[in-house]
């Protein structure tokens, strides 16, 4: 394992902007009383300082091992819009962004049949209703899949409450029909907890994935960040519905936010392993400072990754220890060694080392669970791979394989082994999927806001919004900066839907 060195205290700079008027503003990124802070002044409106990473030994292990220019893309060879401004104005997606299109997002409706204090998106907080037609889904879908080297294959399609359409299972097959090979539904559940044949349909149409809100397994906690007291039987009645259909892929997506479900982090963990025959991951998002929550109220909220690491290492019993976790970018040396293996393109997730933190659980025959990491040094793994990406692209094909024969032996379960083996000799969705059923994946993702936005990050995002404008933005500048004026483009009033359709726009329609 690559373990992390003492050194002088972090300093570096980057840039972001202003929260008051949103100008781009130089930041200090500095180490100070063991954590990560950032600093920056606007000439007009002043010095703001916040938190960056909870944990200065972390960050600095990150930074040391996978901040490096190996790690960085090459961003879109077909960019659509050009440099003029500069970022974050000329996102959509232009020359300067660093990494690709891994994961889509389409915003298929703003309305919803929730009305979350938290919520960014919703028609409620926004007064019109933005859904697009099914005609300009279809070219968001084919724009897409226009990018170049890699045409996005993963998608997401997002709202609001995307189940509220009941075109969404045709709009599946569109993107399937597109040659999106995943794609996944976020939903809070409530129309599949109630509605078993729509989640049927959804099934059938193509949906690999549900991305299922779940804060925990407290009804407390969702009467503070969802407004309700009545989600948890409504949660596990989309995992046992899912059950029924025969979807084994859900993804249990926690919003975090501190004094509120700190808590309760490790009981989500074990929830996932005893029902990893259909949840395959646990998303933490830590609660970021976007949208109609009041500046005052989100910073007694802030928490960061390293925070939530520590959090999930006492609340394991340091059974998932701080250490078992690698950046987001960790599988760069993964695709680049395929890629030359197979002579095809794997999707690089060229992303920045500070933007998340993944691990694995291993789960045996009996329920329990151990980090990958207890059973794969994946450090040595990756440097393979390395190994083999160099080999190939210096034109020693036959030497690259052979240095995969020094993988399999670093494995210490039988089982996984023979399951890496297939991935490796395969190259292929199926045998991945065969890998993942007995892994289920523990990420943490922290979306910036304009509080703590580091324009290094935003330039190697991967996770993109598609709009009806034709354009592709960066998650965290889309909801931070573009969200409003995009859909204010394209929105109606909710009385003109209302007339329109006939329905309540938290009806399904």
């Amino acid at each position: 394992m690559l373990e992390p060195e003492a050194s002088e205290k972090f300093e570096m700079y980057s840039a972001s902007v202003c929260p008051v008027c949103q100008k781009r503003i130089p930041m200090r990124i500095y180490e100070e009383d063991g954590a990560i802070y950032l600093e920056k002044t606007c000439a007009e409106h002043g010095k703001f300082e916040d938190v960056y990473w909870g944990d200065a030994e972390i960050y600095r292990w990150f930074f040391k091992n996978w901040y490096t220019a190996r790690y960085v893309g090459n961003g879109l060879e077909n960019p659509r819009t050009e440099m003029v401004h500069g970022c974050p104005y000329d996102c959509g997606l232009c020359p300067q962004h660093k990494t690709y299109t891994i994961l889509g997002i389409i915003d298929v409706t703003n309305r919803c049949n929730m009305a979350c204090p938290i919520c960014f998106a919703y028609a409620g907080a926004t007064n019109y209703v933005y859904e697009p037609s099914y005609k300009q889904i279809v070219e968001m879908i084919k724009n897409l899949r226009a990018n170049r080297p890699w045409a996005c294959n993963a998608l997401q399609f997002s709202g609001g409450e995307p189940t509220l359409r009941d075109d969404l299972p045709d709009l599946i097959r569109e993107a399937k029909k597109a040659g999106i090979a995943h794609v996944e539904v976020n939903t809070n559940g409530l129309r599949l907890a109630e509605d078993i044949e729509y989640f049927r349909k959804l099934l059938d149409a193509g949906m690999n994935t549900l991305y299922l809100q779940f804060d925990g397994l407290r009804e407390g906690i969702y009467k503070k960040l969802r407004g309700r007291t009545d989600l948890v039987p409504i949660k596990e009645k989309v995992i046992e519905n899912a059950r029924k259909i025969g979807l084994k892929s859900i993804v249990l997506v926690v919003t975090l936010a501190k004094g509120v479900n700190e808590g309760d982090l490790g009981d989500i963990v074990d929830y996932a392993v005893k029902n990893h025959d259909v949840v395959k991951c646990v998303n933490i998002q830590p609660i970021s400072m976007a949208g109609r929550a009041r500046k005052e109220e989100m910073r007694k909220l802030r928490i960061t990754i390293p925070d939530a690491l520590k959090l999930i290492e006492e609340q394991t019993g340091g059974a998932v220890a701080r250490w078992d976790w690698r950046p987001v970018n960790w599988p760069v040396p993964i695709s680049k060694g395929m890629g030359v293996l197979k002579n095809r393109a794997y999707p690089e997730f060229t992303m920045h080392p500070m933007c998340g933190a993944a691990t694995f659980l291993v789960v045996e025959d009996d329920g329990s669970y151990k980090p990958i990491t207890k059973i794969v040094d994946v450090d040595k793994f990756a440097d393979i791979f390395w190994d083999v990406h160099y080999s190939g692209i210096a034109g020693k094909r036959t030497a690259a394989k052979m240095k995969l024969l020094k993988l399999l032996p670093m494995v210490k379960s039988g089982l996984i082994r023979g399951l890496i083996k297939d991935v490796i000799t395969k190259g292929s969705y199926g045998a991945l999927g065969k890998l993942m059923h007995r892994l289920v994946m523990i990420g943490i993702m922290h979306f910036q806001d304009v509080w703590n936005m580091d324009l290094d990050r935003v330039q190697r995002c991967s996770i993109h919004y598609a709009t009806p404008d034709g354009k592709i933005r960066s998650f965290c500048t889309y909801n931070s900066l573009h969200r409003e004026k995009v859909e204010k483009k394209f929105a109606v009033s909710i009385e003109d839907w209302v007339k329109r359709t006939g329905k309540k726009i938290s009806e399904p329609a």
